[in-house]
């Protein structure tokens, strides 16, 4: 985005290759809560041709169950994270890493009534902590 400043980190080791990595691991939270939410079904209909089946001896049941827990435990990553930083922000800090949202539409729409000095350094605070929590 060519509006967007990105953060200076190297106060906590981290840097801006790894903050990037973090960054995107964060943009991937709300497609995860969606596949947690909507992905629930394991029958699928088998395509009915004249070539032999092979079946590969996996249970879907299994397979989608595997991949729940791995984004549940990614949600959570984030969440304890954000909740770590700071127990009133953890809802603006998720919603600005997740979703890119700015600082005037946190204080403006959602009624956030911290500066944007204690917001950003905050911010800046949750990736240093989710640098360590997902080591």
């Amino acid at each position: 985005m060519p509006n967007r400043r990105e953060l200076k980190l190297d106060d906590y080791g981290i840097s801006s290759k790894r903050y990037k990595e973090l960054c995107g691991f964060c943009e991937q939270y709300k497609e995860w809560k969606d596949e947690l939410e909507f992905k629930k079904d394991t029958l699928k209909s088998k395509n009915i041709t004249d070539m032999p089946l092979a079946t590969s001896g996996e249970d879907a049941t299994q397979v989608l169950a595997i991949r729940r827990i791995d984004l549940e435990e990614k949600c959570k990553i984030i969440e304890k994270t954000a909740k770590q930083t700071d127990e009133y922000l953890a809802p603006y800090i998720i919603k600005s890493v997740t979703e890119e949202v700015p600082c005037w539409y946190l204080e403006e729409i959602m009624g956030m009534a911290t500066c944007r000095k204690d917001f950003y350094a905050a911010r800046r605070y949750f990736f240093f902590l989710l640098d360590k929590n997902k080591r």
